[in-house]
């Protein structure tokens, strides 16, 4: 056990790095456009739309007590489809966006540091309704999907790319976020990685509440193979790479 790298990390949970920071000198301050909410797609990829909150009205009346008190992690899933509907409802409650406020800032469902929300959705889909087998991503502005990348040996690469969690591969749908560090240091800049880490927690206990409505479990994954999983999703592992994930299914 190295005592300096324990030192070294648990001074990375601390603030203290904050009062270092000449924030006179960001991007931000100095007049830098900030970077886009989502990254562009390529013309090309035909957009995937998804329902829209009229038809989730079935959904409602979940209460929040039971939701939080029911909350659990689950590593074992039915073999179910996952509708197309109940994957929307997921989508909007992880990283949903509520109103567009200007260039490269958007209110979302959940709390993000600065309101950077530096994060992409990913979705590895194996069993949804209406979907292909492949990693998609999903578009916040447009409350859409875009197929990255059609794969049909996709099931046999998630376990390795998991570190050997068979589970996730039993999944219809496992949910990756990326990490766009910039977005957030564009406003904090070396301080902005700590507050990434908890603003991926937020997105992800949206996902364990949100599953409660839609008779789901999850189970947050931050074990995996960096390498792997970055080229799985198609980011090149420096400016964008795999920071956190989530197998969603039936239980």
């Amino acid at each position: 056990m190295s005592i300096d790298k324990i030192d070294e990390h648990r001074e990375f949970l601390k603030d203290s790095l904050r009062q270092t920071i000449n924030f006179r000198f960001t991007d931000q301050y100095q007049g830098i456009a900030p970077p886009p909410v989502q990254k562009p797609h390529r013309q090309e990829q035909k957009l995937i739309s998804l329902p829209t909150q009229e038809k989730w009205s079935s959904l409602r009346g979940t209460d929040l007590l039971d939701a939080i008190s029911n909350r659990k992690s689950q590593r074992r899933y039915r073999a179910e489809v996952l509708s197309l509907t109940e994957l929307s409802f997921l989508l909007w409650s992880t990283q949903g966006i509520k109103e567009e406020l200007g260039l490269g800032t958007a209110l979302r469902t959940v709390p993000s540091a600065g309101c950077r929300h530096p994060f992409e959705t990913y979705l590895l889909i194996l069993n949804v309704e209406g979907l292909e087998v492949g990693v998609y991503r999903y578009l916040p502005i447009e409350h859409a999907l875009i197929l990255e990348n059609k794969d049909e040996d996709l099931v046999e690469k998630i376990a390795p790319a998991t570190l050997g969690q068979v589970f996730t591969a039993a999944a219809p749908v496992v949910f990756v976020w990326s990490a766009l560090p910039y977005r957030s240091e564009w406003r904090y800049t070396s301080a902005a990685h700590r507050v990434i880490l908890m603003d991926v927690g937020h997105v992800c206990q949206n996902l364990y509440l949100a599953c409660e409505a839609v008779g789901c479990g999850t189970c947050a994954i931050a074990a995996y193979n960096q390498e792997l999983m970055d080229q799985l999703l198609g980011v090149d592992g420096e400016d964008e790479f795999t920071i956190y994930m989530a197998p969603v299914g039936k239980v």
